[in-house]
């Protein structure tokens, strides 16, 4: 007899356990601040990172200019091959107001460095430590890039490797008139 009040009280404090930890994740669910989606037509919300050089780069100091939002790893095979195409699209379009900003995704100082100066990549590069700005924007699959007006808005979302006359012609969509 004494075994079966044992299992019982054990059921109970288990059953109990559950019970709670399903009421805590549906109020979770319920209260949890709402994620907005960024669409093409959305406002690209503003950020500031810091480039490897310590200098901030704010996505609203853009402003009047095009941009060409791109967030990548250093690990990500796609995002390797298409660096040298948007290297040499920043160069032709920067004097024409479209800039290109590049985001890497949570990596150490000394891999993005390490990238950027086997690349040779002229672009700034700014590292999203806390991942929060890549939060903001929805990027899971790697790369992803925003293509955004002079006026802030999103043209365009694009996931994963654009070649290179496809960048050229994003640039020229954003370039102001």
């Amino acid at each position: 007899m004494e075994k079966k009040k044992k299992r019982l009280v054990i059921r109970t404090i288990i059953l109990a356990i559950l019970v709670l930890a399903i009421g805590y994740t549906v109020y979770g669910t319920a209260t949890k601040d709402k994620v907005e989606l960024i669409a093409v037509g959305s406002k690209a919300p503003d950020f500031t990172l810091v480039d490897l050089n310590g200098e901030k780069h704010k996505l609203s100091d853009f402003k009047g200019q095009g941009v060409f939002l791109n967030f990548w790893a250093t690990f990500c095979g796609p995002c390797e091959r298409e660096m040298p195409a948007i290297n040499r699209q920043y160069q032709a379009f920067k004097d024409q107001g479209v800039q290109t900003l590049s985001v890497n995704i949570a990596q150490t100082d000394f891999e993005v460095q390490n990238f950027v100066d086997r690349h040779k990549l002229t672009f700034p590069v700014v590292i999203d430590k806390t991942k929060s700005v890549s939060t903001t924007y929805n990027v899971g699959n790697l790369p992803a890039t925003l293509v955004i007006d002079p006026d802030g808005k999103v043209v365009k979302i694009i996931t994963g490797e654009i070649e290179e006359g496809k960048i050229a012609s994003y640039m020229e969509l954003v370039k102001p008139k």
